[in-house]
């Protein structure tokens, strides 16, 4: 039995904070076999993303898989890597940082925002040990998944209850299992559609591409699917699309397995056939640019979408640190942190007053803390 964490912080009326765990999906430390084998094992060793026994998977991953795919998946890492190191980690460093700064503004300071990677660094544990220090006593956790899968938002929030399972003093616990369908967010990816096609030619079919799951998780309950699809009919309307002006695709399967369909490759592969030679590329699903999105969208399909006869291919780029983007992942925290005191800027004074209040009487009985 593991011992619980003793939280040696702790004072006698010591301010309180609202706690955001703002949560992506992860990235090797370095663009090499080395770090993508160690972050291959992590990710392929949920059990929330492969759902197959352990006892038939583990000889797979460890006697296929690992030996094979970290090399080939470094050299696709080191095409995108940049001066900043990730592009995903980067990208949501900023996020972080940009979202702060605006909750400073709505808060007062009263809310504490830290960034982890499900899996690779910064870690769940270490960042939700940043937001305990920050006198933390009540979380948000936000993954960065708009559309909720067990395989994303429900391994994160898996990793997050495991960890304050540890807690002695545990906080009070909110989550947003996903945000697929809030308006501001249909609204930045259309007006981020819009800017792209203001740059550039428009093309004769918006195709909207979300990473793919096994069609199993769809037949046993995930709801992945169906949030994609509203996303993409809610953005479709947005942009005064009609029905065939943009599809759904499902990209990054892996394995041999029915994922969901239309894949993303095949599609493109097949559009130009079909009349279609310009397409423009969006991937609603992801929150910030990532490996996904810049080397298998920007770089992978745009070859297999001309090399089939296409003639102009665009890729419409994540929301990263949009304004819009940043504004909306606020609004997302403001609705649901009503009803907590330090969300409520009437509230604030009286509780700082009470906090002191709460320290003297500690003192008065004899507390050193």
């Amino acid at each position: 039995m593991s011992r619980l964490n003793n939280e040696t912080d702790f004072f006698h009326g010591k301010t309180e904070a609202i706690g955001v765990l703002l949560v992506n999906l992860g990235t090797p430390d370095a663009p090499d076999t080395p770090s993508v084998r160690r972050y291959l094992r992590q990710f392929l060793s949920d059990p929330r993303v492969v759902e197959i026994p352990r006892l038939i998977w583990y000889p797979i991953l460890y006697g296929a898989i690992l030996p094979k795919r970290p090399a080939v998946s470094a050299e696709k890492y080191q095409k995108i890597w940049t001066e900043q190191g990730s592009p995903l980690l980067s990208i949501s460093q900023q996020q972080q940082q940009l979202l702060q700064r605006e909750l400073d503004i709505r808060f007062s300071g009263a809310v504490k925002v830290a960034l982890a990677m499900r899996y690779g660094k910064p870690s769940i544990e270490n960042a939700l040990e940043e937001l305990r220090q920050q006198g933390m006593r009540r979380l948000v956790v936000l993954p960065l998944y708009p559309q909720y899968s067990s395989t994303t938002s429900g391994t994160t929030f898996t990793a997050v209850f495991k960890e304050l399972g540890r807690w002695r003093w545990m906080p009070e616990l909110r989550q947003i299992n996903h945000y697929h369908d809030h308006e501001n967010y249909i609204k930045a990816l259309a007006n981020s559609t819009r800017d792209h096609w203001d740059k550039h030619n428009r093309g004769q079919l918006l195709l909207m591409s979300f990473h793919g799951i096994p069609k199993r998780n769809l037949t046993l309950g995930d709801p992945y699917f169906c949030e994609c699809h509203k996303t993409a009919r809610l953005l479709a309307e947005e942009l005064n699309l009609r029905p065939h002006e943009y599809r759904v695709t499902f990209q990054s399967r892996f394995g041999k397995a029915e994922w969901l369909q239309p894949y993303t490759d095949k599609t493109l592969e097949a559009l130009p056939n079909e009349g279609i030679k310009k397409v423009t590329v969006i991937c609603p699903g992801f929150a910030a640019d990532c490996l996904e999105t810049l080397e298998e969208i920007q770089i992978e399909n745009q070859e297999l979408f001309i090399k089939a006869g296409g003639e102009q291919y665009d890729y419409v780029p994540a929301l990263n640190v949009r304004e819009d983007h940043i504004r909306m992942l606020a609004d997302l925290v403001q609705q649901h942190t009503q009803g907590w005191p330090e969300a409520d800027s009437h509230v604030q004074s009286q509780w700082q007053r009470q906090a002191d209040l709460t320290r003297q009487r500690a003192q008065q009985l004899g507390a050193k803390q």
